[in-house]
């Protein structure tokens, strides 16, 4: 696939941050400088022999100024579990850029972004990027309590004229008590009420919550992305292990993807 090359990143810190998130910085100036919002990296987990398969990790930010990136990162399995040992200066080998990021257009005005947990993270270049292009954007975070708001402070930090950040947590610990799908179908209802609506909402987290956050922009008649996460083999579209059904039928995840219009999909 013309684009993609490797680099070896270097660990240059490796901190919890929330419970079982972790946020990996890494010295990779190639793909600090290439990757663009909604793509991602295919790491090996190359301290541990045992894990043969690469896995795909999203960007959360990226400074070609260092050639830093930083990549947040829940606790789920054995690949994960190894990772949180990593410290400065460990290597890693990577192929980047990988996938279809998301849409940044002229005609985008008014955006809506949506993340769930760990989503917010593959959201925060696009929210930044929509930002510098002076589009008003409000994002709608959730999380199960306070302290896995890991997200928050960074989009705070942005402090953009036209950007709203709202929060729900399933505890009430911080902003709403329930989830940010709740704060979605609000704004899109104020939105439409004051004649001022959203042309574009993107959202990434749990499948079950992309899809409420799908309805509701359609529903809205609001163009909605959406940011698959799958298992991945290759990461490069040969192996099919990550194949997604579309209305135009197996799309693979990792190059067609992750981002997909919400339409397209059949969930």
């Amino acid at each position: 696939m013309s684009g993609l090359f490797d680099e070896m990143g270097e660990v240059k810190q490796n901190l919890q941050v929330g419970p079982n998130l972790y946020l990996l910085s890494m010295l990779a100036p190639k793909t600090a400088s290439k990757i663009l919002p909604g793509q991602f990296v295919h790491m090996q987990i190359s301290t541990n022999p045992a894990h043969v398969l690469r896995r795909p990790f999203s960007i959360y930010a990226a400074n070609p100024e260092n050639g830093m990136i930083d990549i947040l990162y829940q606790v789920v399995g054995s690949g994960t579990r190894e990772m949180t040992f990593w410290q400065a200066g460990d290597k890693a080998p990577m192929i980047s850029p990988i996938g279809h990021g998301w849409t940044l257009s002229d005609d985008i005005h008014k955006a809506l972004l949506v993340g769930g947990g760990v989503g917010a993270a593959p959201l925060y270049m696009l929210c930044v990027a929509l930002c510098k292009s002076g589009v008003q954007v409000d994002v709608a975070l959730g999380a199960g309590s306070s302290n896995s708001l890991v997200c928050l402070d960074r989009y705070n930090e942005l402090a953009m004229p036209k950007l709203r950040v709202l929060c729900a947590t399933d505890d009430g610990s911080y902003g709403i008590s329930g989830f940010c799908t709740s704060i979605a179908q609000d704004a899109l209802q104020c939105a439409a009420d004051s004649d001022a609506p959203y042309d574009y909402v993107a959202t990434c987290g749990p499948e079950p919550m992309m899809k409420i956050v799908a309805n509701l922009a359609h529903t809205a008649n609001v163009r909605c992305e959406v940011s698959l996460e799958r298992r991945m083999a290759c990461g490069v579209g040969a192996c099919l292990s990550c194949v997604v059904d579309t209305k135009d039928g197996k799309k693979r995840a990792c190059v067609d993807g992750p981002v997909f219009d919400a339409q397209e999909l059949l969930w």
